[in-house]
């Protein structure tokens, strides 16, 4: 998220809340697909990271795409953090290691997406290679150890450091660490977004299977494909994971607002400042727990908004449904990860052979394919079989959906082409994981430098 919320508007009850969830909701002529992609920053001298200062550096790189751009640069006491198209349509920002994130415009199909996507790493490169600097697509950062890795200047990211090692094991490597791609998408009413939440969660899983690329730590293979994925299973369980409330038959706006008051805040801004909330839950906030602490201690819109931003299950719910489960990964990914859920939930026929497919597995079979799919991939098994198989055929319905769109680019070409890149993963019987160790023991000779050559922007 490149800009914490600052709505001054009170809220007062869960209805307010829930309320608030609830306008995300939209006709399906006004469905729009918004994509997010976090890459590793280094220099190519040496494949070392990037620091936030300097010449060659993290802020370098904002200030000039501000300078190329117009973007609105976004500030945290005094420091470049981010940028914002001023109309809305699109912001950049850094995540906790300096892992340089488009957060993309709202857009009406994947022909815009992959546009888009293509001109940010171009502009990018424009500034970046004068510095030496490249962009690399993986889900786990395959060398630098966590204390060679930079700290950007963000508080938040300040508050969160301090917590995590609080409430799980790996949370400190999530944020520092990691890269994923993520899609934003719409819902209509809150069946719609109930039937989306469950079919997206149960699939989650098959997502991180299908864009497993983190087989590396430290500079060595660690044993995973998903190092990401693995990683998620123990960051903070508080507000991470599966969400089983979400499977009942009934679930809606005000059961995730019930739970997102009882998950425990990071912080509130006020006049600028970020206090920190980590003692408190939001429900304890709003019967002012912070009364003596700050000044207007009362909930405000803007935080509640920071707070839904501060929960990470599989699948995020703020105005729109976020698809949480994928590695970062080269760029045709970057266009292949959103096709796959738009296919899936953007097409009736297809969202309703989703369902079918996935309608009777439970949260307990979710959950162990969660537990397997970082060390196995697409090997995993599911009701006796192997994940491989039923990816065959959601990739079959996603494709079908997409097909059913029938949105084509000038040439004629319609959005099934953007799932290239996981046609050659079920050919293979290979994520690009496997590609990657495969090469490490042959002929990368058991070095990691190669990485960053092979799979840069």
């Amino acid at each position: 998220m490149a800009r914490d919320t600052t709505d001054q508007t009170p809220i007062r009850s869960v209805a307010d809340m829930a309320e608030y969830l609830a306008d995300g909701c939209k006709p399906k002529e006004k469905f729009r697909i918004g994509t997010e992609h976090e890459k590793f920053v280094f220099f190519t001298a040496d494949n070392s990271p990037v620091p936030y200062s300097g010449a060659a550096s993290i802020s370098a790189l904002l200030n000039g795409m501000q300078a190329k751009t117009g973007w609105e640069p976004i500030m945290d006491a005094g420091n470049i953090i981010g940028l914002a198209e001023p109309s809305g349509m699109g912001a950049i920002s850094l995540e906790p290691g300096g892992q340089f994130e488009l957060s993309g415009a709202p857009l009406e199909n994947l022909h815009q997406t992959c546009k888009e996507s293509n001109q940010h790493l171009a502009t990018l490169r424009e500034i970046a290679e004068p510095l030496g600097i490249r962009f690399l697509g993986m889900g786990g950062s395959p060398k630098w150890t966590f204390a060679e890795t930079p700290r950007m200047p963000k508080s938040r990211y300040d508050i969160m450091t301090r917590y995590m090692p609080k409430v799980g094991t790996k949370g400190l490597d999530m944020m520092y660490r990691t890269c994923t791609i993520q899609v934003n998408l719409d819902f209509s009413s809150e069946a719609d977004m109930r039937r989306k939440m469950q079919v997206s969660l149960k699939l989650q899983s098959m997502a991180t299977a299908l864009f497993a690329s983190s087989p590396f730590t430290d500079g060595k293979p660690n044993g995973l494909l998903s190092w990401r994925g693995d990683i998620w299973r123990d960051t903070d369980n508080n507000r991470a994971g599966l969400i089983p409330f979400a499977f009942a038959p009934d679930f809606g706006f005000a059961d995730y607002v019930e739970w997102a008051l009882d998950v425990p805040m990071y912080f509130v801004v006020r006049d600028g400042k970020y206090h920190d909330c980590t003692h408190i839950t939001f429900r304890q906030f709003m019967a002012g727990a912070l009364k003596g602490e700050i000044i207007d201690f009362e909930p405000n819109l803007g935080d509640w908004t920071n707070h839904l931003s501060t929960l990470f299950p599989d699948v995020r719910l703020k105005r729109f449904l976020e698809m949480r489960g994928a590695d970062g990964g080269p760029w045709r990914r970057i266009c292949a990860l959103p096709a796959f859920w738009v296919g899936l939930l953007y097409d009736d026929d297809a969202l309703d052979a989703a369902e079918a497919l996935t309608g009777d597995w439970t949260v307990e079979e979710v959950t162990a394919l969660r537990d397997a799919v970082p060390a196995e991939g697409l090997r995993a098994d599911f009701r006796g079989k192997p994940l491989l198989d039923i990816a065959r055929e959601v990739v079959s319905i996603s494709r079908q959906g997409l097909a059913a769109r029938a949105r084509t680019n000038g040439e004629g070409v319609d959005e099934t082409i953007f799932l290239a890149p996981l046609d050659e993963v079920l050919a293979k019987k290979a994520t690009l994981a496997e590609d990657m160790l495969a090469r490490y023991h042959g002929r990368w000779n058991g070095s990691i430098e190669p990485v960053f050559a092979e799979y840069q922007y």
